[in-house]
C-alpha cells in the first residue's frame, strides 16, 4: 500500500526520538487545497481515529486515514540528502497531475478544490 525507503524510515526514527514524546507515530493523509485540488500531509500524531488504518513500515508505526487511502495506494516516500540539505520525495502513481512544488496532485478521477489562491 505505501512503501517508505531505508532511508526516509531511518530519519523519521530520528525525528521521532528528537520529539522525546512517548506514543508518536507518522500519519501520512491528503486534504483538498494545494493548486492541483489536493495536498499531502505527513507528521506526527498521537491520536487515533476510528476510520485510521495502521501499517507498520520497517517497525514504523505509519497511520493513514480511510478517506486519504484510495489516493495513497502506492504512494513512496523517500528521503534524499543534497548539497543544499535533505528532504523527503513523494511518489504517487495515482496522480495525474502535480503542481511545480510536489506537494499537491489530482487524479484521474478526483479534480478536489484547489485553494483560490492557487498556492501549494
Amino acid at each position: 500500500m505505501i512503501e517508505i525507503s531505508s532511508a526516509a524510515t531511518a530519519r523519521i526514527k530520528d525525528m521521532l526520538l528528537e520529539e522525546e514524546t512517548p506514543g508518536l507515530f507518522l500519519r501520512v493523509g491528503v486534504k483538498e487545497g494545494g493548486c492541483s485540488g489536493f495536498s499531502y500531509g505527513m507528521g506526527f500524531d498521537d491520536e487515533q481515529h476510528d476510520n485510521d488504518k495502521e501499517l507498520s513500515i520497517e517497525g514504523l508505526k505509519v497511520v493513514v486515514d480511510e478517506d486519504s487511502l484510495k489516493y495513497l495506494n502506492g504512494l513512496q516516500i523517500d528521503f534524499k540528502e543534497s548539497a543544499m540539505g535533505g528532504g523527503f520525495t513523494i511518489e504517487n502513481p495515482n496522480a495525474t497531475a502535480t503542481c511545480g512544488c510536489g506537494s499537491s496532485f489530482r487524479t484521474a478521477t478526483d479534480a478536489g478544490k484547489p485553494s483560490e489562491a492557487g498556492e501549494c
